[in-house]
C-alpha cells in the first residue's frame, strides 16, 4: 500500500509581505529595513528608498490581494502562509498604540480568506523589522525590542485572535547568523559586529518568541505558535572523521535554535561555543523562565543542502551558499547555484522529528528560476516543467518522510506567486505557480498567468498527493 499524506493535510503556498505587498508608503505604514535594501543582501543599505527598489511596488498585493486569493483558492489551498509587515502596524516599532489602518488591512485579507475556507498561517516578523528600531536601537541588540514585540503581538493576537489559529515567530531565525540586518536588524556591518553582540542579539530575538508562545495561550487558547528555521542538512564532504565532526558543528548552528524553541533552554554545545568564543551573555532569572514557553511545532524552509569539510585546501564556496558549507559534487545546481537535493528533504524531516518529536511544517519549498512566458492555445502561460520536476521530486521525498513516521502537517510552496526575491531583489528569480508581469526594470503590466505548475499543483493538492510520479 502506498502511503499518502495525512488526511486534513494542509496544501497551499507561502509569501512575505515585503516581497508581495508594495504600497510602501500608504496605508499609514511606516519604513522597514527593506525599504533601504533595493539589491538585497548584495549591498548595503541606502539611506532611505529608492526607486529602483522593486518592493516599494512589489506585486502590487496590497492593491490586489482579492484577486491573488481568488487564484489560490482556485488550486484549492488549504492554508495561505503570509507575513504581517510590524511596520504597518506600529510604523516607527516603538510606539504605545497600533495603527488603525494597518490592523484594518490585514482584517480585509482576513476576510477574503474565510470567503474561501483557506486557512492563514501568519508570520509574526519576517525580514521587515521596522527601520526606526534598526537605526535608533540598533536593531536586536537591544533589549528593548523584547518589549517592543511582545506589544506587537498583544496587538495581533487582541485583534486576530479568533481568526488565526497557527503563527510562526520570526522567520528563518537561524539565518540572523549570516544575515544581521536583514534577519535581526542590525545595522552593525557584518564584519564589525562581534560574537558578543550577535549571540545577544540572537538572544533577545528568542526570550521574545518564547514570550510570544505565552502570550498566545493566555490570549488564544486555540492557537498553535511555530519556530521557523531555515533547515540546511549538512553532510561531511569525505568519510574522513574530520569532515564529518566539521558538518557536525555546523549543523548545530542552526540546531540550536530548534532546541531553545523545543526544550526551553541552551543546549551544552553552544554553551561550549560561548565559553570557546569568550562571549558572556547577559541572561537574566526572567529569561530563563520566558525561554520555558516552548512552541507547539517546528515549521522550516528548505532548498538546499550543503557540504563541509575541516580541510582548508577544499573550502570553496558555491554562488548559492549564502548561509556557508561546500557545494556537493554530486548535486546539480538551480540558476542562482543552489543545490538541488530533493533527498535532503526526507534527511531534515527525519533528523527534526527524531530530535524534537514535535508535528513539522514545510513551509518553505521551491525553484527560483527564469520563467519565459509563452502563448499555448491562444492563453498567455509558462511551460515550466523545470519546476513542477523539482516540487514534485521533494513531495515525494515528503511523502517518504510521513511513511518513516514523521508528524507532518503541511506544506506551503515558498512563492506561490512571482514575487521580489529576498536575497537579489529580483523580479526575475521566479518561483511562483503564477506568473506576474512585472520586470527587474520596473516595468510590465502586473497582469497574472497561472503557469502550467498551477495547475498540476491544483491536481496534487486535489488528490491529497496521489497524483505524484515517483
Amino acid at each position: 500500500m502506498t502511503t499518502t499524506f495525512p488526511e486534513g493535510f494542509l496544501w497551499g503556498g507561502a509569501t512575505a509581505a515585503n516581497q508581495i505587498e508594495g504600497a510602501y508608503n500608504e496605508g499609514g505604514k511606516g519604513l522597514s529595513i527593506q525599504d533601504v535594501m533595493p539589491k538585497g543582501i548584495t549591498e548595503i543599505p541606502t539611506e532611505g528608498p529608492t526607486p529602483e527598489n522593486l518592493k516599494q511596488v512589489a506585486i502590487d498585493f496590497y492593491h490586489r490581494y482579492a484577486e491573488d486569493i481568488a487564484l489560490f483558492a482556485d488550486m484549492g489551498f488549504k492554508v495561505f502562509r503570509f507575513s504581517i509587515a510590524w511596520s504597518r502596524i506600529f510604523p516607527l516599532g516603538d510606539e504605545e498604540t497600533p495603527s488603525a489602518e494597518g490592523l484594518a488591512f490585514y482584517s480585509r485579507v482576513l476576510d477574503e480568506l474565510e470567503k474561501h475556507g483557506i486557512e492563514p498561517l501568519v508570520t509574526i516578523s519576517h525580514y521587515e523589522t521596522p527601520l526606526h528600531l534598526a537605526r535608533k536601537y540598533n536593531g536586536w541588540t537591544n533589549r528593548e525590542l523584547i518589549g517592543f514585540y511582545e506589544r506587537y503581538c498583544s496587538a495581533l493576537f487582541e485583534h486576530f485572535g479568533g481568526r488565526v489559529k497557527y503563527w510562526l515567530t520570526f522567520n528563518e531565525i537561524n539565518s540572523v547568523i549570516h544575515e544581521p540586518f536583514m534577519s535581526g536588524g542590525i545595522p552593525t556591518p557584518k564584519d564589525q559586529l562581534t560574537k558578543q553582540d550577535l549571540y545577544q542579539a540572537i538572544h533577545h530575538e528568542l526570550v521574545a518568541s518564547a514570550r510570544a508562545s505565552k502570550l498566545a495561550r493566555e490570549l488564544m487558547p486555540g492557537a498553535q505558535v511555530g519556530c521557523m528555521i531555515l533547515a540546511l542538512p549538512t553532510y561531511p564532504l569525505t568519510p574522513d572523521p574530520s569532515d564529518v565532526v566539521a558538518a557536525m558543528l555546523t549543523a548545530q548552528d542552526s540546531y540550536a535554535f530548534g532546541d531553545i524553541h523545543c526544550r526551553g533552554e541552551y543546549p551544552g554545545y553552544l554553551l561550549r561555543y560561548f565559553r570557546d568564543n569568550g562571549i558572556e551573555l547577559e541572561i537574566t532569572a526572567q529569561d530563563r523562565e520566558d525561554l520555558k514557553n516552548t512552541v507547539d511545532f517546528v515549521s522550516f524552509s528548505y532548498y538546499m543542502s550543503i557540504c563541509e569539510t575541516a580541510d582548508p585546501a577544499k573550502k570553496t564556496k558555491g554562488p548559492g551558499n549564502i548561509m556557508g558549507g561546500v557545494p556537493n559534487p554530486t548535486l546539480k545546481a538551480s540558476e542562482w547555484g543552489w543545490q538541488i537535493d530533493p533527498q535532503g528533504l526526507r534527511v531534515a524531516l527525519n533528523d527534526y522529528w527524531d530530535r524534537w518529536q514535535k508535528p513539522l511544517f514545510i513551509v518553505e519549498n521551491g525553484l527560483g528560476a527564469v520563467d519565459k512566458l509563452v502563448e499555448v492555445d491562444g492563453e498567455k502561460t509558462v511551460v515550466d516543467d523545470y519546476r513542477i520536476g523539482y516540487l514534485n521530486d521533494h513531495l515525494v521525498q515528503a511523502r517518504e518522510a510521513v511513511a518513516d513516521g514523521v508528524q507532518l502537517m503541511g506544506y506551503t510552496s515558498w512563492g506561490c506567486i512571482d514575487l521580489v526575491s529576498a536575497s537579489t531583489a529580483q523580479m526575475s528569480k521566479r518561483y511562483g505557480f503564477i506568473y506576474v508581469d512585472r520586470n527587474d526594470d520596473g516595468t510590465g503590466s502586473m497582469e497574472r498567468y497561472p503557469k502550467k505548475s498551477y495547475g498540476w499543483y491544483k491536481e496534487v493538492i486535489a488528490t491529497n498527493g496521489a497524483s505524484l510520479t515517483d
